[in-house]
C-alpha cells in the first residue's frame, strides 16, 4: 500500500510540473495581449485582439482586422494605449489571415510559441482575448478537429468561446505556448463554439520571413535523459490512471 502511494505521489507530481491551469497561464502572459484599435479609411472604427510576439513591439493579429486600415493603435491590459502601430506584413491569403505590427515600445511581455504540427483533436486549449473589448478575457476549450480548408492551409476548429473582437486572440496548449491565432466563428441560432483558429505555424513562418526570431522555450538539459523520459513515461501512466479511476467512481 505505501509503495502505490509513493507512485501516486509520483506520477501527480509529473502530470502537474507538465500541466498548467487557465489561471497560471492568464497570470503568466495575460500582459502580452492587447487590443488593436482601427480607424478605418471610411472613417469607421474596428477593434480586434493581438499578442506581443517578441519583446521589441512585434504584435501579432489577423489580417482582417487591420483591412483597410488607416491609423492602428494598441490598448494594453493596464490601460495604456500605444503610439501608431505600423503594418509590416499581411498575408495575401485570406484563408491564412494574418498580419504582423510594430511599435516602437522595448522590453514587451511576450508569449512562447509551439510548433502546431503535433496537435491534435481532443487537446485542450485556452484563449486570451477581447470579445466586445472586454479585455483579457480567457476561456478554455478544446481542439475539435483539424480542418483542411484548401489546398496547403489547414484550420483548426476550437470550442473555446470567442465572440467578435476576439479575432487575433493567441490559442495556448496546456503549458501556456501559442498553438494557434483564432479568426472566425460560424454563426447561427442552432450553432455554438464552432469557431476557428490558424495554426501557429504560418505565423511563425511570416516572422522569419521578416527576420525575427520566434520566442519558443529551450528544452530542458534532462528532457532526453533517463529521468526525462521516466518523466514523460509517468505523466502518461498518471492520465490512463486518472481515467480508469473516473470510470470506476
Amino acid at each position: 500500500m505505501r509503495k502505490y502511494i509513493v507512485l501516486l505521489f509520483l506520477l501527480s507530481a509529473a502530470v502537474t510540473n507538465a500541466q498548467k491551469t487557465p489561471a497560471e497561464i492568464a497570470e503568466m502572459y495575460g500582459n502580452a495581449i492587447v487590443s488593436v484599435n482601427v480607424l478605418k479609411e471610411d472613417g469607421s472604427t474596428y477593434s480586434g485582439t493581438g499578442f506581443i510576439a517578441n519583446s521589441d513591439g512585434l504584435i501579432a493579429t489577423a489580417g482582417h482586422v487591420v483591412e483597410n486600415a488607416a491609423f492602428i493603435n494598441l490598448t494594453f491590459k493596464n490601460g495604456v494605449v500605444s503610439e501608431e502601430a505600423i503594418v509590416i506584413d499581411k498575408s495575401p491569403n485570406k484563408e491564412i489571415d494574418l498580419a504582423l505590427l510594430k511599435i516602437n515600445n522595448r522590453n514587451l511581455p511576450y508569449v512562447q510559441f509551439k510548433n502546431a504540427d503535433y496537435v491534435k483533436a481532443g487537446d485542450p486549449i485556452i484563449v486570451i482575448g477581447n470579445p466586445r473589448r472586454l479585455q483579457n478575457t480567457v476561456t478554455d476549450g478544446l481542439i475539435s478537429q483539424i480542418r483542411r480548408v484548401s489546398k496547403g492551409v489547414i484550420w483548426l476548429q476550437i470550442s473555446a468561446p470567442i465572440s467578435p473582437s476576439s479575432s487575433g486572440s493567441p490559442v495556448f496548449d496546456k503549458d501556456g505556448r501559442v498553438i494557434a491565432m483564432a479568426l472566425s466563428s460560424l454563426k447561427g441560432t442552432d450553432i455554438q463554439n464552432i469557431n476557428f483558429a490558424i495554426p501557429s505555424n504560418y505565423l511563425m513562418q511570416m516572422m522569419r520571413k521578416n527576420g525575427y526570431i520566434v520566442p519558443m522555450p529551450q528544452k530542458k538539459v534532462y528532457e532526453n535523459t533517463v529521468w526525462g523520459r521516466l518523466k514523460e513515461h509517468c505523466a502518461k501512466s498518471w492520465r490512463i490512471l486518472k481515467s480508469k479511476i473516473s470510470a470506476i467512481f
